[in-house]
Formats: C-alpha cells, sequence, structure tokens
C-alpha cells in the first residue's frame, strides 16, 4: 500500500477500467481516462434527424476533398482507458486495423438533456487535450450550435451558430458549412411529413 494511504480513502477511489473491460460490456457506454459512463438511451427523433442532416451537410463539404471522411457513431479509441462514441467525427487518416485511434479533425456532439454537462465538459475537456481540432456542440431544441477551434492548445469559442456560414480549416482540405441548409431541411422533411 502506498505511503500516506488508508483504507478509507483506497475505499472511495472508483475503480478504473481498461478498453479490454470495455469490449465484454453489454449495452452502450463510454470510457474516459478508465470511468465508465452509461450512454443515453437510443437517440431521438429529433436527435437522428440532426445527425442526418451533419452527416448530409459534412459529406457534400466534404466530396471534392477524398483525405477526409465522415464518420457516424463510431467508436474512437484514443487510449488504452479512453474509448467515446462521438455522435459524428471527420478524420483526415486513414484508420489502423478498421479501428480510429487518433484523434479526428472535428467532432459534432448532439446535446441530449441527460447528458449535457458530459458533452460540455468532459467531452470537451478530453477533445481539447486530443487537439481535435473543431468541437462542435448542437442544441436542437435552440437550433444553436456552440462552435469552438483548438487555438494554441486551447478552445476558443466561434460562437453560437444558428443560420450562419462556418470556414473550416483542417490539415488536409478546407471546407466551409452554411448551416441554414441543415435546418431548412429537415423543416422541409417535417413539413413533407405532416
Amino acid at each position: 500500500m502506498p505511503k500516506n494511504t488508508t483504507m478509507s480513502n483506497l475505499a472511495l477511489q472508483p475503480e478504473r477500467y481498461t478498453v479490454e473491460d470495455y469490449q465484454l460490456w453489454q449495452g452502450d457506454w463510454e470510457l474516459i481516462e478508465g470511468l465508465p459512463y452509461a450512454m443515453s438511451p437510443a437517440p431521438t427523433f429529433k436527435h437522428q434527424q440532426l445527425s442526418m442532416g451533419f452527416a448530409q451537410l459534412l459529406g457534400e463539404a466534404l466530396e471534392t476533398c477524398t483525405k477526409c471522411q465522415v464518420l457516424f457513431e463510431s467508436d474512437l479509441e484514443l487510449s488504452n482507458d479512453t474509448i467515446i462514441r462521438p455522435d459524428l467525427m471527420v478524420i483526415c487518416h486513414r484508420p489502423q486495423n478498421d479501428k480510429i485511434t487518433r484523434a479526428p479533425e472535428l467532432v459534432i456532439e448532439i446535446i441530449s438533456p441527460r447528458r449535457a454537462r458530459h458533452d460540455e465538459h468532459t467531452k470537451y475537456m478530453l477533445y481539447q487535450a486530443e487537439g481535435v481540432r473543431y468541437y462542435l456542440i448542437a442544441y436542437p431544441d435552440e437550433r444553436k450550435i456552440k462552435a469552438y477551434r483548438l487555438m494554441d492548445g486551447n478552445y476558443r469559442k466561434i460562437g453560437d451558430i444558428f443560420d450562419e456560414t462556418l470556414q473550416f480549416e483542417l490539415s488536409k482540405c478546407s471546407f466551409e458549412l452554411d448551416f441554414s441548409r441543415l435546418w431548412k431541411r429537415i423543416d422541409a422533411k417535417n413539413q413533407a411529413a405532416e
């Protein structure tokens, strides 16, 4: 037992897990620095609709950039004790052994009420530490996106985006996203379904 450690201190420390442990678990989990986080139940209709809208918008924007691609709800294994599943990410490197093990250049998380703090704080800090160039947090009910860019190792808020157009400079390509198109598509699909 390390010096200055009592049995009561050991009892207060949460058990830590590895990716090997994670691979044996049932259900949907994320593992951040050895700590397990249960994922929310299946995403809501609004969440899925927004995810698909983002995927389409990004896919179109990256059509001429063959070195970068959009991934949807894929595991991101950052270390032996950290594996997470962003809603969407853009990578500009080749996966190793069919695994994403390097930080993506862009991550989008769509807020659900039960996991807002997790995305706004825990994942924010993780993505910043891992060097994810852009982090977008989408709020479906407010139709707002908080956009951050990594500058000198820290995230700087670009702004609260509603229907503006943003320019993205990735390592192997640049593109712009017109977020008004995202909301217009969702509105059109909702109206057509009525």
